[in-house]
């Protein structure tokens, strides 16, 4: 071969290698970059599912916890069409020991339930089910209460919607259930689902891409996901016409170009060699300005390009699978709702290259109150740096009250308000708000011990939470759409934490309650007593137990029904609260059996509360709805017995029995009184005498001297009457 054939061969595998390599390249790159960005929106899609499905089964378990905490059959029937009419399960089922269905709740899905703690599914799911022991008060097993969701093309297109991607509910043999899918593509994602294990992603024919997602404990469904690709179509046969036409025009070209091309090619060559070899850093010297010296500049272009792209897309994908994990650990691993926020907020700010942020709860009060910040030394609107509640919006005012008023995000430069808002300074900002997510139910409710009544107050007209912020961008630079985005992302997974806490602090408030009164139930007068008696032994102060018992209570069930009994329940635990101070403790034992602990609070102090009590009950018959619909007033009173620690016990348990002993007393004596309980023999406790106490002319025993005696006045209950609870108002 001659010299210029060689020459052209050489100009020919010179032009068309970093050509065909360049075509492969692009075409490898976007493939691969399509299935990291479709792997990527179904492992997103993934979490989505998870934190659905768990959320669901969370809110099943609150409502089957709070049939199961009822203790009578009749009332717990009633609790179980509450949490259907409230919209907490769809279904409420109670089964006895022996698998009989004790109550069912009408319109409920068919069968089978799927447990959520279920490891896998064990045919067609109809519904989501949770489940929970039902026991007595004395612990004896009862059998189980179970609160269900249908799981029905409409919660499949729910979770559809949620994550963005089509999903597919498979029966246990692998057929379809409920889908999304459209009819063209449906066999295709079955049979691509059928190839994927694990986390796999597979794909189709058709340029879809394919993930299985459980069953697995706490998420019990096997459901598939599926996104379309994003890779352009006729890609191939655009890079294959690509290089045919390059071919065509290098054969035009190569021997005019022949004598010439020798060192640039080589140089080509080599530059080529190293790309090839994954060096994207190599650059060819650009020695002219004809068509070998723009080739060379263009590849140079490619190569510098192709290395940054590759770069950035390698640091956000490191980035984002840090930060994704850390927030994934700390949302999984604590319900400090500040440690997550902290977390939150600095992976926003990372994210986007921001150099402060902010993220601000609403408070009881409509006012947006600092948790956390990040940066914002220097740009505080007020004096007190170190605290983040100093942060305090007024919502409306300025941007973070706009925000969280009109739940729309804004973003933009810093215009200072007159007069000044209390936001910090900065250059640019972008705000969002974050609103509980869809479906939780508003906390609170009223005469809940610890939980004052949900209010149109506590929450901005759009139900806003709060506003995650951030400010100021290195070079003054406004953050943009994309910011925007990822903003909004963070944004969610702060709902998602607030949400979380607030289910926690709801499901322990509802195990120390009991339901129809709102007092604190049986668990936790254990608890506080134990606590109430270690507080009287370190202090050397008095502790009294006053029990309590409606007299004739029966009767007010089966002369006017259960309806009108619980009524009368309702009404007692409110007076009862009404006349007892906010550091006195009411608990419903049972029935219509109660308790109240008075601390710091001698017998004198507890007769003054029992005979308040007694009065208000006795005077003030309660109205009911009798059975003809006409109001009825039923005459109530009440019995109680009366014990002080330490005079007439030595330990809590103690204590309750004596005040128990001494409501028997009560009983026995006509009803409609109290009495107070005999100290034991001998005394537990010998109180120093007083030479100036005299037994005082109403002859009200004092503490310490039983039934009678003089002894030294004391307790906080003994002088004037105790501030009232406004709750109990």
């Amino acid at each position: 071969m001659t010299l210029r054939g060689r020459l052209t061969a050489a100009f020919l595998t010179v032009v068309l290698g970093p050509v065909l390599l360049g075509a492969f390249f692009v075409g490898s790159t976007l493939s691969a970059v399509d299935r990291g960005r479709a792997t990527e929106r179904l492992g997103l899609a993934a979490a989505g599912v998870r934190t659905s499905v768990d959320a669901l089964c969370q809110q099943l378990r609150a409502a089957a916890d709070a049939v199961a905490l009822v203790a009578d059959p009749a009332a717990r029937s009633r609790a179980a069409d509450q949490v259907v009419s409230r919209g907490l399960a769809a279904a409420v089922q109670i089964v006895d020991t022996a698998g009989r269905t004790s109550y069912a709740t009408l319109g409920g899905p068919a069968g089978p339930w799927q447990d959520c703690a279920a490891d896998a599914a064990t045919g067609p799911v109809r519904a989501l089910a949770a489940r929970v022991r039902l026991r007595d008060p004395a612990g004896a097993d009862l059998g189980t209460v179970a609160a269900a969701q249908p799981v029905d093309p409409a919660f499949v297109a729910r979770l559809a919607a949620v994550t963005g991607v089509g999903v597919t509910l498979l029966d246990d043999p692998g057929r379809i259930t409920h889908t999304t899918e459209d009819r063209e593509v449906r066999a295709a994602v079955l049979a691509a689902a059928r190839e994927a294990a694990g986390d796999r992603v597979t794909d189709t024919a058709d340029g879809r891409y394919v993930r299985r997602i459980g069953p697995s404990p706490g998420q019990p469904l096997p459901l598939v996901l599926s996104v379309p690709g994003e890779r352009p179509p006729g890609l191939y046969a655009a890079l294959v016409g690509a290089v045919v036409l390059a071919a065509l025009l290098a054969v035009l070209a190569a021997w005019r170009l022949a004598r010439v091309t020798t060192r640039p090619l080589v140089e080509l060559a080599g530059a080529v060699d190293r790309v090839a070899h994954g060096d994207l850093t190599a650059r060819v010297p650009v020695r002219s300005r004809d068509e070998i010296g723009r080739l060379a500049g263009a590849f140079n272009r490619m190569t510098r390009e192709t290395g940054s792209y590759v770069a950035a897309l390698t640091s956000s994908r490191d980035q984002l699978r840090g930060h994704l994990t850390v927030l994934g650990d700390t949302l999984a691993s604590t319900h400090d709702l500040q440690r997550i926020l902290r977390v939150i907020l600095h992976s926003a700010i990372v994210a986007t290259g921001a150099r402060a942020g902010a993220v601000l709860l609403l408070d009881g009060d409509g006012v947006l109150v600092g948790q956390c910040v990040e940066g914002l030394d220097g740009r505080w609107p007020t004096g007190d740096p170190a605290d983040p509640a100093t942060l305090r919006v007024q919502v409306g005012a300025g941007v973070l009250g706009a925000v969280a008023a009109t739940g729309e995000p804004l973003r933009g430069r810093w215009e200072p308000a007159d007069p000044p808002t209390g936001e910090p300074s900065c250059e640019t900002y972008v705000a969002v708000p974050f609103a509980a997510p869809h479906g939780a139910e508003p906390r609170g409710g009223p005469d809940r011990p610890g939980h004052p009544p949900a209010d149109d107050d506590d929450a901005t007209e759009c139900g806003a939470l709060g506003v995650l912020a951030l400010y100021d961008r290195p070079g003054a630079d406004e953050f943009d759409d994309g910011d925007l985005v990822t903003l909004r992302t963070f944004a969610g997974h702060a709902a998602v934490a607030v949400e979380n806490v607030r289910v926690h602090e709801e499901a322990q408030r509802l195990s120390l309650t009991d339901p129809l009164t709102g007092l604190w139930n049986y668990r936790y007068l254990r608890e506080s007593i134990r606590r109430e008696v270690e507080r009287a032994n370190r202090f050397g102060r008095m502790l009294s137990v006053l029990a309590l018992d409606l007299d004739r209570f029966k009767d007010v069930n089966d002369t006017w029904g259960h309806a009108a009994g619980d009524a009368v329940l309702v009404e007692f635990a409110r007076r009862v609260r009404g006349e007892i101070r906010e550091v006195d403790l009411a608990f419903r034992q049972g029935g219509e059996e109660f308790v109240v602990l008075l601390p710091e609070t001698d017998a004198r102090g507890a007769t003054i509360v029992a005979e308040r009590l007694g009065s208000v009950v006795r005077d003030q018959p309660v109205r009911v709805e009798g059975h003809t619909g006409e109001p009825i007033a039923v005459p109530v009173t009440v019995s109680i017995g009366i014990a002080v620690y330490p005079d007439h016990a030595a330990g809590g348990q103690q204590v309750l029995d004596a005040a128990d002993d001494a409501l028997y007393a009560a009983k026995a004596a006509g009803r409609d009184g109290y009495r107070l309980a005999r100290a034991p023999d001998p005394v537990p406790t010998q109180e120093i005498p007083v030479v100036a106490a005299v037994s005082p002319p109403d002859g009200l025993p004092r503490a310490g001297a039983g039934d009678a005696g003089p002894v030294a006045q004391g307790g906080a209950s003994s002088g004037p009457h105790p501030p009232r609870q406004s709750r109990g108002r």
